[in-house]
């Protein structure tokens, strides 16, 4: 397969080239689908690469390898059968009477699964602002001291209120405290920002999300630089269960190939959407940390490669508006889940899981590769109905 490591090629040609077949006579451009759930096998089975599909596939590697090529991991991802696995395989790594500090803005499952682990592992959850360098390594210090093992988990753009988080800062902090970093890429995907070598210890993505792009896949996976982490995740995927179906992979591995393009254009649509909305006179507000007065703007600027696809607006008009804009739209496709090559957008609150301190009225929109002049008259309309609802 293609060399991983080689320091010649950019992220948007490795898209496209990590993960192929070796160049052989008639070998095939795309690896292959191996429908199979057993291997041959006699003798101990210790060691050996293949013998149960739940323990490993050669289905899974060509993704393996692409991924921790585009992270800039030394070694290959791990895929799991949703993000949700691969996140739980993360948080699995907190030890017990240990503590996970986590964004109050993370995704929302994300939170009921660290509470989860902290009702059965007696495990300590502490939520902070991860935009608040200051606090949250003052957190990371209270925890340590109290005797944990701290554990941060990073989100940065944060989901769904896009704070941006100084990745550098906060991985020396935690890492002075004896601490482990890990870090969720879905929004940035590893085009915009690489988190291992700004300091995590873990990545997590929703491949289900920008890397796959194509809203037909559920799949997850963890990246780490660490053999003895790598190791124990990868038990964790063996032992729970959460493994990736050969079609999946195979799905995410081709979607992957067009991921540079479709960054790129989303992120352009985004940038022309907010500067857009941020003067609309029927927006109450609007958020996108490539707008200039974002609060982490310069921070973004500084450690991302691109300000992402995502963005979030509050219709004039408050809760009644922003239902009555998602019923008006006719391009836009009200649904959870983003990263599609469709633009989509939903009301957060509408999940009960959300945190309180996510505005009743915000939408979160994930935009896509369409014509950004049919996206905003869509939006417009949308918008105008929203209004006749303000008081």
């Amino acid at each position: 397969m293609t060399d991983q490591h080689d320091p010649t090629l950019r992220p948007d040609t490795l898209t496209v080239a990590a993960g192929r077949p070796a160049r052989e006579e008639q070998a095939p451009v795309n690896p292959p689908v191996v429908l199979s759930s057993t291997y041959f096998s006699t003798g101990s089975p210790d060691g050996g690469d293949l013998v149960y599909a739940r323990l490993g596939t050669e289905t899974w590697l060509p993704l393996e390898e692409a991924l921790g090529t585009l992270e800039g991991s030394t070694l290959p991802a791990l895929v799991f059968g949703s993000g949700m696995g691969a996140i739980s395989a993360a948080l699995d790594l907190v030890p017990a009477g240990g503590e996970v500090i986590i964004p109050r803005h993370s995704y929302h499952a994300s939170l009921v699964a660290a509470r989860h682990l902290a009702e059965r592992s007696q495990v300590r959850v502490t939520e902070v602002d991860i935009a608040d360098t200051d606090r949250v390594t003052a957190a990371v210090r209270e925890s340590a001291a109290r005797g944990h093992e701290p554990v941060l988990w990073v989100e940065s753009p944060t989901n769904p209120m896009l704070e941006v988080a100084d990745l550098p800062a906060l991985a020396e902090a935690t890492h002075a405290a004896g601490g482990l970093v890990i870090a969720d890429n879905t929004f940035a995907t590893p085009l915009g920002q690489r988190p291992l070598t700004l300091g995590a210890d873990v990545v997590v993505h929703s491949v289900t999300k920008y890397l796959a792009g194509h809203s037909d896949v559920i799949l997850g996976a963890a990246l780490t630089d660490d053999e003895g982490l790598h190791e124990r995740l990868r038990t964790r995927r063996s032992i729970g269960g959460a493994v990736a179906g050969p079609w999946e992979a195979w799905l995410a591995l081709r979607g992957m190939r067009t991921l540079a393009l479709r960054v790129q254009r989303s992120q352009q649509n985004a940038a022309a959407l907010a500067e857009h909305l941020r003067t609309h006179p029927l927006v109450a507000a609007v958020s996108y940390p490539g707008l200039p007065d974002h609060p982490q703007h310069e921070r973004a600027a500084a450690q991302m490669s691109g300000f992402g696809s995502i963005l979030t607006l509050r219709p004039v008009g408050g809760v009644e508006g922003a239902e009555a804009l998602t019923r008006a739209l006719r391009l836009w496709l009200p649904a959870t889940s983003l990263g599609g090559v469709e633009s989509s957008l939903e009301r957060r609150r509408r999940f009960a899981a959300e945190a309180p301190t996510v505005p009743e009225d915000l939408l979160r929109l994930s935009v896509g590769i369409e014509d950004v002049a049919d996206l905003i008259a869509d939006l417009d309309r949308a918008l105008a109905v929203a209004a006749q609802y303000a008081g």
